[in-house]
């Protein structure tokens, strides 16, 4: 071995020490707020972003780096401060850079999140600037067909491997003669004259080149999505958290004078700043997540389910149009009707969930499905209902996702369908003709309040009550004949001590908060439903 490549030998061996300490980095500061005290204190920044720099060289030690600082740079104002306009320039290099192989595309995606991290610390002038090279690399990344790739890559492995394979035939062919024993070797025992057939792929190291870089790219667009949902939303709440406050006029009214008590906010709301709203628009980003939200390429998915390297990639794709719908439901959530394609697109978009949604007939099974679309559908039957755009999925389809979902055990679910159930039956107490429904609608939700074991569900199953039935004569019709004021009177005094006997133990200080709200908003409301029996029973 020449100086030369034992010096390469040593550099390789050096980095590889260094990829591993830093994914260890990156796995404890992930799980630990005091691993990640100790990386602000211990200068470990300075470090990492020397790796980080030397992305030309060895690309896979930067991806290490940039998950881990994507990782230490959330929520980190401490470690902020450490960041010098050098240091900057590394991740500017890193992000800008002009390779595009699907490693680099990862690279690029987890350093734009970083950034994105980072976004306090830039300057005001430049924020424009910032945000747009972000959102232009998210863009390029969900322009990729990951299912094309999956397909393509997959063909390249099964391509060198036949190349391989061809290739050990001819050496074999060619140096044939020299596996059988001649005269001279007459004298050795049988047993030394047999020798193994050297084949050139045992001089070869193993190479997983094509999954490494469909994994790569899996990666990143998973990564991209998440980064979006991040730009949108200040906060994103626990899955056992409302997702939102009652949407009714009376508890909105209550909440407002009730913020100081509570010590402020009770979820961060939505957020979109005009240069974000802009880059959005700009580089068609609502449009490509709305391509994600399609279940993976059939094709793809088959030729991975035959192959167990390749399988594991299934869940991949399932995982990024999770992702998708997360996003969708963000970006229903925030952006005006008219950059969502105006009327029409939301209607269509309706009728592309339902398909989504009834095309498994086991939906149910699939949690983190359910929990992505049931939240995209929320969103958007909350926007069609504002902007009094007609509802495209029926009372009877709802129902149906309503009475599957709200057998999940995963609470987020329920609390969704709960919330579908509160917005159409408020859209449907204003039409003519809907009593039958909206007595159907009332049972489940007066079912789901008085039985679900979680008091989350059962807020937000009693706050669909209230804006259900708070107006509109099908709807007070419909009140008297399910005896909802009996069943409230009923069930207001074990609301009560449920949240006085489990609410410290089992609930955070903002979602006692929210049932205190919900414990009020009762008491009105059996007011009103007293008054609502009143004028129609005389």
């Amino acid at each position: 071995m020449s100086p030369q490549e034992k010096k390469d030998q040593n550099r390789n061996s050096i980095e590889n020490i260094a990829n591993e300490a830093v994914n260890v980095l990156w796995n404890i500061c992930e799980c630990s707020s005091r691993a990640v005290s100790i990386f602000n204190k211990e200068g470990c920044l300075e470090i990492v972003l020397k790796y980080l720099s030397r992305f030309s060289t060895n690309v896979d030690l930067a991806i290490s780096v940039a998950y881990c600082l994507q990782t230490v740079t959330e929520d980190n104002p401490e470690l902020l401060k450490s960041f010098s306009a050098p240091a900057l320039h590394v991740l500017e290099s890193a992000m800008l850079s002009p390779v595009n192989s699907m490693e680099y595309i990862l690279l690029k995606t987890l350093v734009a999140g970083t950034i994105w991290n980072l976004k306090d610390i830039i300057p005001s002038k430049s924020q424009a600037e910032i945000i747009n090279a972000i959102l232009k690399i998210l863009s390029e990344v969900l322009e990729m067909d990951a299912g094309e790739t999956v397909l393509q890559m997959k063909e390249a492995e099964t391509q060198r491997i036949k190349t391989a394979a061809e290739t050990e035939d001819t050496l074999q062919n060619v140096n044939g003669d020299d596996l059988i024993e001649d005269d001279e070797m007459e004298g050795i025992p049988q047993r030394r004259k047999v020798r193994r057939k050297a084949f050139i792929s045992d001089l070869l190291p193993p190479t997983d080149k094509e999954l490494r870089e469909t994994i790569a790219l899996l990666t990143a667009q998973q990564t991209a999505l998440e980064i979006i949902v991040n730009m949108c939303c200040s906060e994103d709440p626990t899955d056992d958290e409302w997702e939102e406050l009652s949407s009714s006029d009376e508890s909105d009214s209550f909440m407002e004078n009730s913020l100081s008590e509570c010590g402020g906010q009770l979820l961060s709301p939505l957020c979109l700043s005009h240069e974000v709203h802009t880059a959005l628009t700009n580089y068609l980003i609502p449009k490509k997540i709305f391509e994600k939200t399609a279940f993976p390429n059939s094709t793809a998915v088959d030729v991975c389910s035959r192959n167990p390297s390749w399988k594991p990639l299934i869940r991949k794709m399932s995982t990024i149009q999770c992702r998708a719908l997360v996003c969708l439901q963000s970006l229903v959530s925030l952006l005006d009707v008219d950059h969502l394609g105006g009327p029409a697109a939301l209607q269509t978009l309706a009728q592309h969930l339902s398909q989504l949604l009834f095309s498994q007939p086991d939906f149910a099974k699939h949690v983190d499905f359910l929990e992505a679309i049931s939240s995209a559908l929320r969103a958007l039957l909350q926007t069609v209902a504002s902007k009094n755009i007609p509802q495209c999925m029926t009372p009877d389809q709802l129902l149906t996702l309503c009475r599957a979902g709200i057998h999940s055990s995963n609470v987020g679910v329920r609390v969704n369908v709960v919330s579908i159930l509160g917005i159409t039956g408020s859209v449907l107490a204003k039409e003519d003709g809907t009593l039958d429904t909206l007595k159907t609608i009332g049972c489940f939700l007066l079912e789901v309040a008085t039985k679900d074991p979680s008091l989350v569900v059962a807020g937000e199953a009693l706050d669909a009550l209230f804006d259900v039935f708070a107006d509109g004569k099908e709807a007070e019709r419909a009140s008297v004949q399910i005896k909802l004021l009996s069943a409230l009177k009923e069930f207001q005094p074990v609301f009560k001590m449920k949240i006085r006997k489990e609410g410290r133990a089992k609930y955070s200080p903002d979602q006692l908060c929210v049932l205190d709200n919900v414990k009020m908003n009762l008491r009105r409301f059996v007011a009103y439903q007293e008054t609502v029996e009143k004028k129609l029973t005389t």
